[in-house]
C-alpha cells in the first residue's frame, strides 16, 4: 500500500526458465564490468549447449569437458581465458545446485586448464616504446618524464613516482638518476640519450 492509501500491486516478473533464472541469480551477485563479463560467459556457454541439443541442466562432466575442448581446439582461447570462461561455469552450476535446481554440479571435477603463474608477455617491443614515447611527449613534459622514466628506465611506478630533481646528477661525464629501489636499497640509474639535453638551448 502506498502513503496515498493506494493499494499497489508490483509487477509480475518475467517468465524465465529455470536455466536462465539459475543465471540471473548469479549475475546478480555481481556488479559493473565483472557482470558483463560473467554475462558474455555465459552466452557462449548456454549457445554452445544449445547448439549442440543439450539442455543447460543436462549437462553431464564429459559435456563439460567438451566444451573446454572446443575453447581450447576450435576457438583457440589463451589457457587464462579458457580458464576463467570455465570458472564462470563452475560458479553458475555451483549455486544452482546451492539453489536446488541441480542435485550436484556437473563441473564439480572437470580438469581446470593450467595457467602459468608467471605473465607470458613480454613488454613493448621498440617500435611501440617510440610510439608510446612520441605519444606522451606530445601530451605534456609531465607525461613524457613519467614515461621516460618507466619505458626507458625500466623504473617500477613507485620508484619513478618517487623521483626529484635533487636526483639526477653526474657521474664521470654521464648523466645518472639516483632512486631507492626494491628493498630499500639505493642505485645509480645511467640516463639514455633520449633523456639527455640535445645540442641546442632549452631543447631535449
Amino acid at each position: 500500500m502506498s502513503e496515498s492509501g493506494v493499494v499497489v500491486t508490483p509487477e509480475p516478473l518475467p517468465f524465465m526458465d529455470k536455466a536462465h533464472l539459475a543465471a540471473a541469480g548469479f549475475l546478480a551477485r555481481y556488479s559493473g564490468r565483472t557482470r558483463d563479463a560473467y554475462a558474455l560467459d555465459l552466452r557462449t556457454f548456454f549457445g554452445w549447449c544449445a547448439s549442440r541439443g543439450v539442455d543447460v541442466f543436462a549437462m553431464t562432466r564429459p559435456h563439460v569437458e567438451l566444451y573446454v575442448r572446443w575453447m581450447e581446439e576450435e576457438h583457440g582461447y589463451a589457457p587464462a581465458t579458457t580458464a576463467r570462461r570455465l570458472s564462470t561455469v563452475i560458479g553458475f552450476y555451483r549455486f544452482a545446485a546451492i539453489d536446488g535446481y541441480l542435485d550436484r554440479s556437473p563441473a564439480e571435477y572437470v580438469r581446470r586448464p593450467h595457467v602459468p603463474q608467471e605473465s607470458q608477455a613480454l613488454g613493448l617491443d621498440r617500435m611501440q616504446l617510440g610510439a608510446l614515447v612520441a605519444t606522451a611527449r606530445a601530451s605534456s613534459p609531465d607525461d613524457a618524464a613519467l614515461i621516460t622514466l618507466l619505458g626507458l628506465l625500466g623504473l617500477r611506478v613507485s620508484e619513478a613516482c618517487a623521483v626529484n630533481i635533487e636526483d639526477l646528477g653526474t657521474e664521470r661525464g654521464h648523466r645518472t638518476l639516483h632512486v631507492i629501489g626494491k628493498g630499500n636499497k639505493p642505485a645509480l640509474i645511467p640516463l639514455p640519450v633520449p633523456v639527455g639535453p640535445h645540442p641546442g638551448p632549452g631543447r631535449w
